[in-house]
């Protein structure tokens, strides 16, 4: 951490590294996807994705066409899907950098076909989820159409489980009866579609039997598990740490913060650290945060602010001093999964949290 840095992820590289030969390993001679929308949940796409590329990836998902292009010009090679996109963008400078484009809706398709540009491309089909997908009702006339088109070539069909974190829900079975119908229909209506997939992190660790042509990951390779009791022995790679501005004196009977929420009961110390609401440290974790000093957890007391939040340092016993690191999240603190379950979310949502002024910095082994 730098000393002019006050709030930076750290992101570990060998754990990235660790977690995706992991994967690959699991999932044999399927193909791994590996997905870093939202700029690798939070660590870093292009940075994230030369490690996966090195480490097991085959290919990459990302959500926007933007996230792709930006992908493609950070240096990877290796094949690239993007799945969300509107019908009326100019897909141009996608299409000439070989990025590949899911189709979630017949409108999509009849841009594609239209455009009488060469294209590959993959069918999102909704199985259940209610969300972006081809419904059943037109799958029939969108593989049709992708057939006669001679300027694109279809690579396979897709879905998104809705509760594969939940692996005993009968909504995991019903989807993949939907894609394994999806498939049948594709093929007999004269798609090749070799590649073709359903799992997520959850859906890629607890159902083998869904794995299909690829599975399709991202949680897991960033070291986090999407369920309480399984975890293949996953690396987290990110810790969101500030250093601390002001360590101070308060007396029993004195409140800090806004609204003066918290008050002291007994004599004790303060410390104040750099992250608010404009970084991503959310209102309502107010009373549900411990940050990890010196490898002790301590409370957050009082209202969240814009730029900053105060820690209770009780009576100082281990002498915390200004210029100490203290971490929200990561090694030395809390993990992601540990402060989702205390403040009432999920891990996915703590590791995309840190942003405002948060500076990111790398670590590990590996030089890129």
């Amino acid at each position: 951490m730098s000393a002019m840095d006050l709030l930076t992820t750290r992101i570990d590289l060998d754990a990235i590294a660790h977690n995706t030969r992991l994967l690959k390993d699991l999932v044999g001679d399927v193909r791994l996807m590996a997905v870093v929308k939202a700029d690798g949940y939070g660590h870093g796409a292009g940075r994230v994705a030369q490690v996966m590329a090195e480490n097991g990836a085959d290919c990459f998902g990302v959500a926007t066409l933007q996230e792709a292009v930006d992908l493609r010009n950070e240096g990877i090679a290796k094949p690239i899907l993007a799945w969300i996109w509107s019908p009326e963008q100019d897909v141009t400078e996608a299409l000439s950098l070989n990025i590949q484009l899911g189709i979630p809706s017949v409108e999509h398709a009849e841009a594609l076909v239209d455009a009488a540009v060469p294209a590959r491309v993959s069918v999102k089909v909704d199985t259940g989820l209610h969300r972006s997908g081809v419904d059943e009702a037109d799958w029939a006339r969108v593989f049709t159409m992708l057939h006669e088109a001679e300027h694109l070539t279809v690579t396979g069909v897709f879905s998104h489980l809705a509760c594969a974190d939940e692996p005993d829900n009968p909504t995991n079975d019903e989807q993949a009866a939907g894609l394994d119908r999806a498939i049948a229909l594709a093929r007999s209506l004269g798609l090749d579609i070799p590649v073709n997939h359903l799992c997520n992190s959850p859906g890629t660790l607890t159902r083998p039997d869904l794995h299909h042509e690829q599975v399709r990951v991202g949680l897991a390779l960033y070291g986090l598990s999407p369920l309480p009791d399984v975890d293949p022995g996953l690396r987290p790679a990110m810790s969101w740490i500030g250093r601390i501005t002001v360590v101070k004196p308060i007396d029993p009977g004195e409140s800090t913060s806004y609204s003066h929420t918290w008050t002291a009961e007994e004599p004790g110390w303060l410390a104040v650290v750099p992250a608010g609401y404009a970084d991503g440290v959310p209102r309502s974790w107010q009373g549900n945060l411990q940050v990890g000093i010196g490898g002790k957890l301590y409370p957050q007391v009082g209202r969240v602010c814009m730029d900053q939040i105060v820690i209770s340092l009780g009576a100082n016993e281990f002498d915390v001093q200004p210029g100490d690191e203290a971490v929200l999240f990561g090694e030395g603190g809390l993990d992601a999964t540990a402060l989702a379950d205390a403040t009432g979310t999920i891990n996915y949502e703590i590791i995309c949290r840190p942003t405002g002024r948060t500076v990111r910095e790398y670590e590990g082994v590996i030089d890129l």
